[in-house]
């Protein structure tokens, strides 16, 4: 579910070689009995390779697998946040980049820990937005002058189940929504109304609603994930602001 700000609403073997001597057929029967078939059979000379009393150092007898490293949270959070900078908030993303991003986001979302976000104050606050994968708020499609290039951000009151999203320069919109809890993590949201230009007031449609998982939250950054499939990155900039009434 994207939190949408445009105003438009539209997942070789041992070798064995054997001679037997050439026993023609006789041209009479004999009474006596004839010899046995002389077999000879020849193995090939096999060389014992030379074993070396001494250890090899170098050589671990764990699996590789034992001895990779465990990436810290830190160390992650450096990592996604270094891919996702030259991205223009994902407007510039090449596929293989979403592909690394997502990779990442992964493995953040994997040692979250915190496991009821809605239910944390970490929630409460306005985030800047760093990267999405939402076409209908990178507007990618526009010339880039005509898309929201200042900073995009979103706040979440927990308490209130209140949400808002703001854009910047050109546009100044803005849309606030009522949030529904589905679980401890995911949320219905139901848009009620849309500013254009922050001042105008504008009923949003019965249909401007989606969902909105939230993955991974700590103090400085929030991953969500859009029933669409989209992918949310954010950070806090400001812990003290509330959603207006």
């Amino acid at each position: 579910m994207a939190l949408a700000f445009s105003l438009t609403i539209t997942c070789d073997s041992h070798k064995f070689t054997t001679h037997r001597t050439n026993h023609s057929l006789p041209t009479s029967l004999s009474l006596s009995n004839p010899p046995p078939p002389t077999t000879t059979t020849t193995f090939p000379s096999i060389t014992t390779p030379h074993i070396s009393t001494k250890w090899r150092t170098n050589v671990s007898f764990f699996p590789s697998f034992l001895n990779k490293k465990t990436k810290s949270k830190d160390e992650l959070k450096r990592e996604l946040l270094d891919a996702i900078a030259p991205l223009d908030r994902g407007a510039d993303a090449s596929p293989e980049d979403q592909e690394r991003v997502d990779q990442i986001a992964s493995e953040l979302e994997g040692i979250n820990a915190v496991k009821e976000p809605l239910k944390s104050e970490l929630l409460n606050g306005k985030w800047e937005l760093l990267y999405t994968t939402s076409r209908s708020i990178l507007q990618s499609q526009r010339p880039k002058f005509l898309r929201p290039n200042g900073k995009i951000y979103q706040s979440i009151n927990a308490d209130t189940l209140r949400a808002q999203n703001m854009e910047t320069w050109p546009y100044f919109n803005q849309v606030t929504a009522d949030l529904v809890p589905l679980s401890s993590r995911r949320v219905a949201v139901k848009f009620d109304t849309f500013k254009i230009a922050g001042l105008i007031p504008i009923k949003a449609p019965g249909r401007a609603r989606g969902e909105l998982e939230i993955t991974y939250l700590d103090e400085e950054i929030r991953i969500s994930r859009g029933d669409k499939g989209n992918l949310f990155i954010l950070k806090m900039v400001d812990r003290s602001y509330r959603v207006p009434s």
